[in-house]
């Protein structure tokens, strides 16, 4: 790795750090926040009804909040901020702002009004429940709102990470999972009492997460000197240059809301509880890919954007393959954790109050198969945003259609024999699958990066990951955890840790550039302290 390699890699890592850190609190709240689901609702008719009402409006939310708005916004502020003089740049955040509350509150006001046709649309099966339907409709309705509060979020924490703020933005989330578990949690012990059932509850908690989320982040624009003021422009040719990124990059994020879309109706028509099972299972999987994924994406984005900007294409290429490598080199031994520990695990986080050893069983299974493409997932969220920074969104979509047609054709043939688990798997393969042909593409279009660099890593990290992979396995098995909290406890904690020790240990010594610099920049913050 020369020079400008190794510095890019200590800038990505330091701002993961930052990102990291805040999504590691936003993870551990999030868990906390499936708990009371999992310990209030376990896997009932109620707690399906709650997923799929939910997942209606944050289908659209993940195109706004985490996908083509905040990519979009981040590479069109960027330039700005290079070229365009503070006037125009407080212009274009003040459209942008405008622009997507009028639009999305239109998007809000047609979900209500058509709540129930969606939800048929999405979950048909649940018409053989008596009530399912109209309870998963009125949660809808309740929090279709949400949709609006966190895409205005997004462009928050977009904004805010080209200034150089990293904590406090991904921090927000944590608000979020904070309003669902207090307003939320108590409103389900108290709103029965009304007459209504404890659900909605968890659907009101989550509107007053979403606003915490927006306001917390606030008081850093205020400091920035930003003042969001309604001014809407639709010639401004800033709005209009977002709008030539959004639309395709839209209809391309799209296709991942088909998959999502095709899986729960699919899940739908599984046993009562596999839409629920694969959720907390997938819960599960966001915490590695927000930790390390979402963390390093976040945190190379603005990179790679001001290195497009300036045409900076080999360094761009190196900055690249260091966020793919330390994505891989903590999701690796991630993914075979949770394979060997699923079961465990899950007792430990879910097993309580309504969620049964049975509820335990099934998701494990689907996490099992869910940490197959774990690599993927968050590799993707790092390769994506540079086709956008290099104002190439076709290749993406096309990616993202070819992964829809073979996550249809896989649930078809695996359904039957493998019911619930066959959705995981599928995904799995799909987002692998994406992951491939967008770095293929790339390659050629960069006309090459230094993938040698990142097969060896990979090679390393392998390795050390078999390793660890043989520890973990050998205390699992060592220690009895069936019967017993604690048991249960001291068997995930050790496994846990030895397996982290030994695995650093064994990536350290094989060399990993990246590992040891995050290596030798833990020993110098910790001998900052002393």
């Amino acid at each position: 790795m020369d020079e400008k390699g190794r510095t890019n890699a200590l800038q990505v890592a330091r701002s993961a750090k930052s990102v990291s850190a805040a999504v590691f609190l936003s993870r551990i709240f999030g868990l906390v926040r499936e708990q009371v689901l999992a310990v209030l609702f376990g896997a009932s008719t109620q707690m399906d009804a709650f997923v799929v009402a939910f997942r209606i409006p944050n289908l659209l939310r993940d195109l706004f909040a985490e996908g083509a708005l905040s990519s979009a916004f981040v590479t069109v502020f960027t330039e700005y901020e290079h070229t365009k003089k503070k006037e125009e740049t407080n212009r274009l955040v003040n459209n942008v702002f405008t622009a997507i509350f009028i639009l999305l509150s239109i998007i809000c006001f047609l979900g209500i009004i058509f709540s129930k046709e969606l939800v048929i649309l999405m979950a048909p099966e649940f018409s053989q429940v008596p009530g399912k339907v109209m309870l998963t409709t009125h949660l809808t309705r309740v929090m279709f709102p949400f949709l609006l509060l966190i895409s205005l979020s997004a462009l928050l924490m977009g904004l805010l990470n080209t200034r150089g703020y990293f904590f406090i933005p991904s921090f927000a989330s944590s608000c979020f999972n904070l309003g669902s578990i207090i307003v939320g949690g108590g409103l389900a012990l108290l709103i029965p009492a009304l007459g209504y059932p404890a659900i909605y509850g968890m659907a009101i908690g989550t509107l007053a997460g979403g606003a915490l989320q927006l306001l917390v982040q606030a008081p850093c624009l205020k400091k920035e000197g930003f003042k969001i003021r309604p001014f809407l422009d639709l010639k401004d040719p800033g709005l209009r240059k977002i709008g030539r990124l959004i639309v395709p990059a839209i209809v391309g994020l799209s296709a991942t809301q088909i998959n999502i879309f095709v899986n729960t109706n699919f899940a739908s028509r599984c046993a009562e509880g596999s839409v629920a099972w694969l959720n907390y299972a997938f819960r599960l999987m966001q915490f590695p890919i927000g930790l390390f994924g979402v963390a390093l994406s976040v945190a190379t984005l603005p990179l790679v954007a001001k290195q497009a900007t300036k045409g900076h294409i080999s360094q761009l290429g190196d900055t690249l393959i260091s966020s793919l490598t330390l994505a891989f080199a903590l999701t690796m031994p991630a993914a075979a954790g949770l394979w060997i520990l699923s079961k465990p695990i899950i007792a430990l986080i879910f097993q309580h109050g309504r969620f049964s050893p049975f509820d335990t069983l099934m998701t494990a299974q689907a996490l099992r198969f869910y940490a197959v493409g774990l690599m993927a997932y968050s590799a993707v969220k790092i390769i994506v945003p540079v086709y956008y920074a290099l104002d190439d969104t076709k290749w993406p979509v096309i990616a993202s259609f070819l992964s829809v047609a073979m996550n249809i054709v896989i649930i078809l043939f695996t359904l039957e024999r493998f019911q619930h688990r066959a959705i995981a798997l599928s995904t799995s393969l799909t987002i692998i699958f994406n992951f491939l042909f967008l770095s293929v593409i790339l390659y050629k279009k960069m006309n090459g990066y230094p993938v040698l660099r990142l097969v060896i890593g990979c090679v390393k990290i392998a390795v050390s990951t078999a390793v660890m992979a043989l520890a973990v396995w050998w205390i699992r098995d060592s220690i009895p955890w069936e019967n017993t909290m604690l048991g249960l406890l001291l068997q995930v904690f050790l496994a846990v840790t030895v397996g982290m020790a030994v695995y650093f240990a064994c990536v350290y010594a094989t060399g990993l550039k990246e590992a040891r610099q995050m290596a030798e920049a833990a020993i110098k913050r910790l001998k900052s302290y002393f």
